[in-house]
């Protein structure tokens, strides 16, 4: 519907530009006038804000289930390190998108997310986690070191809004995966060993 709309009003600007340059003022005046009007043929030009709107609910929709988000400035960085970065936010199961500001203002608000607001300046990339809240952190960081033109400006993690300091110290948080291995890793020792000094124990009294 959008589309068709606005294939109308490209083919009205190019008969009345004709127009208008066979009569001169004619083609401005009228267009001017069926703006203001805001109807083409019976239907209404869809508005600035009605287009905007999708692109905001999509952003709503994954700050809904969101664990975490972090705020980046991606300027500098080459297309062989942004491709890089996002295949493997991908891979953990992290959205890694570019909206502008406003966007993410009005998707945010109201929300946790709405404490990044005052760090929307510039160009903003932002990730996106619904299953590891320092996935974003933790792999944005990581590429940092290796394309220092990427900047970490802030997140919100779990509830809780970070800066720039907080986010690179959250960004050193192992993955739920890694802390449980580690933890499974070390209470496994003991067990092994205790249950290597039964065996000996039972062998010990057979012999």
């Amino acid at each position: 519907m959008i589309g068709g709309v606005q294939t109308m009003r490209n083919m009205l600007c190019e008969l009345l530009t004709f127009a208008g340059s066979r009569h001169k003022g004619m083609g401005t005046c009228f267009l001017t006038r069926c703006f203001r009007a805001n109807n083409i043929g019976g239907a209404p030009i869809v508005a600035k804000v009605e287009l905007k709107q999708p692109i905001v609910e999509e952003i709503k929709g994954l700050l809904a289930d969101a664990q975490s988000a972090v705020l980046v400035d991606y300027r500098g960085i080459t297309v062989e390190e942004d491709t890089a970065l996002r295949k493997e936010l991908r891979e953990a199961g992290v959205v890694y998108k570019v909206y502008k500001n406003t966007m993410i203002r009005l998707a945010a608000k109201g929300t946790d997310f709405e404490a990044l607001s005052p760090d929307l300046e510039g160009p903003t990339a932002i990730a996106i986690s619904s299953t590891d809240a320092t996935a974003p952190a933790r792999i944005l960081a990581k590429y940092a070191k290796k394309a220092p033109a990427l900047e970490l400006k802030s997140g919100v993690v779990e509830g809780t809004y970070y800066d720039k300091a907080g986010i690179q110290v959250i960004a050193t948080i192992p993955s739920r995966e890694e802390l449980l291995s580690k933890f499974l890793g070390s209470i496994q020792s003991p067990i092994a060993n205790f249950a290597r000094v039964i065996k000996q124990v039972a062998e010990s009294k057979e012999a």
